[in-house]
């Protein structure tokens, strides 16, 4: 009994020690890394933001009349020209309106007519009177009614004159307002809103109220895109433009035309509007799309390029001397060893380097393979990190 448990004994010894040997052997293994070849490419650094498909000129169409609206000669998606009558609003009360202006207007017109003969008639009584007067045939008394009589008669003239003038501007403005009844075309365009129908009635009273909608030409439209004040200092006029819309899988492209001063602030966020303008072929977008809008920033042409991650990665098994941007690549024995890079533009995926020409080729480190650390390796972002986590300030000095 005692030498089977002195053997079973030896036994567990000599078993707990080949695990601990495997373990020993299993931990003097090299890490293994995950990496990429350094090579050259066009990086092209753009800005993305989202935006509105609209005309690039507008135009309102509205009345400055009320009344009903009697006819309409357009509709949606109509093409008109400039002038072309596309509503009528009932002009009965402003025909009427008009005749009678019309008519105070001759009745004013007949008034001068008859205080230019009273004032003839005055004046020539007034010659007989002074005759009269130099003989001492007539007292001073009435060559002074005479004078007077002349004046006033002179003044009612002015007077009759002037309500001509206030007829001729009461007829002016009828005859606008009539005029105003037929609603025309400003330009040449399409229909692209119409807020009004046959026998609606429309009340114009501070502000004229819209009828249409007018866009001038929609070969050419415009995107107005919200750009983050972080990135607006990169763009700058005549930059170029992609963009797509969900109803096409086509790439479109413009250029930056303006870029606006009237900032935007959303929850703290302040944007600035971004004007593309851009050929629309065979009209395919329509207003009021959304674009989603590259703008082309920078461009670096056969550089050295590596994945972003590879700057990201910081070894806690390695020691190097190099402070600031830097990289890892494998050594001839499989050892990473740091490169002092610098770092130039992304595209979000690839960095473009500024670094020694003799990395062309090589492997760069971006993490360790397995569960041999985490370093470089994909986190989540809502699991919590342990004490201590420095990773957010590693990625940030690595990228200065």
């Amino acid at each position: 009994m005692k030498k089977f448990l002195f053997v079973l004994i030896l036994a567990a010894a000599a078993g707990g020690g080949w695990f601990a040997y495997q373990k020993l052997h299993k931990q003097a293994e090299p890490p293994s890394y995950r990496t990429a070849t350094i090579t050259r490419a066009t990086v092209v650094q753009d800005i993305r933001a989202t935006g509105t498909i609209q005309p690039i000129k507008q135009v309102e169409v509205g009345t400055q009349v009320n009344g009903r609206i009697v006819r309409l000669f357009a509709d949606f998606n109509s093409a008109v020209t400039a002038n072309q009558v596309v509503a009528i609003i009932d002009p009965a009360v402003y025909e009427a309106t008009y005749a009678k202006d019309c008519a105070q207007l001759k009745s004013n017109e007949a008034n001068v007519e008859q205080m230019v003969a009273k004032l003839t008639l005055a004046e020539k009584d007034l010659v007989r009177k002074r005759e009269l007067a130099t003989r001492k045939m007539l007292s001073l008394s009435d060559l002074d009614t005479a004078v007077s009589e002349r004046d006033a008669l002179a003044a009612q003239l002015k007077v009759a004159k002037a309500a001509v003038e206030q007829s001729k501007a009461s007829v002016k403005v009828s005859a606008s307002n009539l005029d105003y009844c037929t609603i025309r075309s400003p330009v040449d365009g399409i229909v692209i809103a119409r807020n009004v129908d046959e026998g609606q009635t429309v009340v114009s009273s501070m502000s004229a109220q819209k009828l249409f909608q007018i866009a001038t030409d929609l070969k050419r439209i415009q995107v107005e895109a919200s750009v983050p004040e972080a990135d607006v200092g990169m763009i700058c006029t005549n930059q170029p433009v992609s963009f797509n819309v969900d109803a096409y899988r086509d790439t479109f492209s413009g250029e930056v035309k303006q870029i606006r001063l009237a900032a935007t602030t959303v929850q703290n966020v302040v944007t600035y509007p971004v004007i593309v303008e851009a050929d629309n072929p065979n009209e395919k977008l329509f207003p009021g799309m959304t674009a989603n809008i590259a703008v082309k920033v920078a461009q670096r042409d056969n550089a050295l390029t590596v994945p972003t991650a590879a700057l990201r990665f910081a070894p806690t098994n390695l020691v190097t001397d190099i402070h600031g941007p830097k990289i890892w690549v494998l050594g001839t024995n499989g050892v990473p060893e740091a490169v002092r890079v610098k770092a130039d533009i992304s595209d979000g995926t690839r960095i473009a380097l500024i670094a020694p020409d003799d990395l062309d080729g090589r492997e760069a480190v971006l993490g360790f393979n397995g569960k041999q650390g985490s370093s470089g390796a994909p986190k989540n972002p809502f699991m919590p990190q342990p004490p201590g986590s420095n990773s957010s300030r590693q990625t940030r000095r690595a990228l200065r």
